[in-house]
């Protein structure tokens, strides 16, 4: 098996066999290397679109969240094994990194998108419409991050751009 690095180098069996000794034991999943509390980022959205039906004021909350990567989501955390994480994915086998990515990539843009709906629908004033959408929305959300947390457990499964764009049409 030739595993490469972030930089598309092939990672030699030393490496990539001393980093996964060194998460065993940790949250960090041993054979992807990558770790699920990266997801937190993307709860905590789907919590601020949920209340969105009751406080709409709350659509200025999710208007201000930004995508944040991997890497700087674990360099400003404070989960206990952040500094391991962050280099770690140095490590993340090709197979496995490029599924998670394409699939957080496809998170930042639903959300971009559903928080884009939530606040036309807020402009009208039909609060039934918003709440259908921020659930709707929140679900799909949510069906990607299961995608997600799978790659990180070693799936390498992904959604297609069709099958997103068909939840969209909620």
């Amino acid at each position: 098996m030739n595993e490469k690095t972030l930089s598309g180098e092939p990672l030699g069996d030393g490496g990539l066999e001393a980093m996964r000794q060194r998460v065993r034991g940790t949250n960090i999943h041993e054979q992807t290397l990558l770790a699920t509390d990266y997801l937190n980022h993307f709860n905590e959205l789907v919590m601020l679109l949920e209340i969105i039906p009751d406080m709409p004021e709350i659509l200025e909350e999710a208007r201000a969240w930004r995508p944040v990567g991997y890497q700087d989501h674990f360099r400003r955390s404070s989960f206990s094994d952040a500094a391991l994480a962050v280099e770690a994915y140095e490590y993340v086998p090709e197979r496995h990194r490029r599924p998670f990515e394409k699939t957080v990539e496809q998170l930042n843009n639903l959300i971009q998108t559903a928080v884009e709906r939530l606040d036309a629908d807020v402009a009208t004033g039909n609060m039934d419409l918003v709440r259908i959408d921020a659930t709707a929305l929140s679900q799909v959300i949510q069906r990607l991050q299961d995608v997600a947390s799978g790659i990180i457990h070693g799936s390498q499964k992904t959604m297609d751009q069709a099958e997103v764009d068909t939840l969209l049409n909620i």
